[in-house]
């Protein structure tokens, strides 16, 4: 991918998950997230751009290798998945600006 392709940064406010217990990890969406875009990059679907990261009080993800309205759409079915906490939204970049900058994008439809 070029540097210079879109990006989108999936933004997902760091919120524990509904209902699990305070022995337990508390943040299991992110692992569902992974998964679901792990899934969608094994299709073809887009091209998950490194890892995950923890940023401010928000969980991040990067997804790239389609075009800017496919990374949206791709976004929002994330913000929508079940066990994701309100709140997401997505930052519009390419993979090489610095993270949390580019153009705010509403994932909530």
């Amino acid at each position: 991918m070029a540097a210079d392709e879109p990006v989108i940064e999936i933004h997902i406010p760091l919120v524990p998950g509904v209902g699990v217990p305070v022995d337990e990890y508390q943040f299991p969406w992110i692992f569902e997230v992974e998964g679901y875009l792990t899934d969608l990059e094994e299709e073809g679907d887009l091209e998950v751009v490194g890892d995950g990261d923890e940023l401010d009080d928000e969980y991040v993800f990067y997804i790239g290798g389609a075009t800017e309205a496919h990374l949206v759409a791709v976004a929002a079915r994330v913000a929508a998945l079940p066990s994701v906490p309100a709140g997401a939204y997505g930052i519009l970049t390419t993979e090489d600006a610095p993270a949390g900058t580019g153009t705010r994008v509403d994932l909530d439809g």
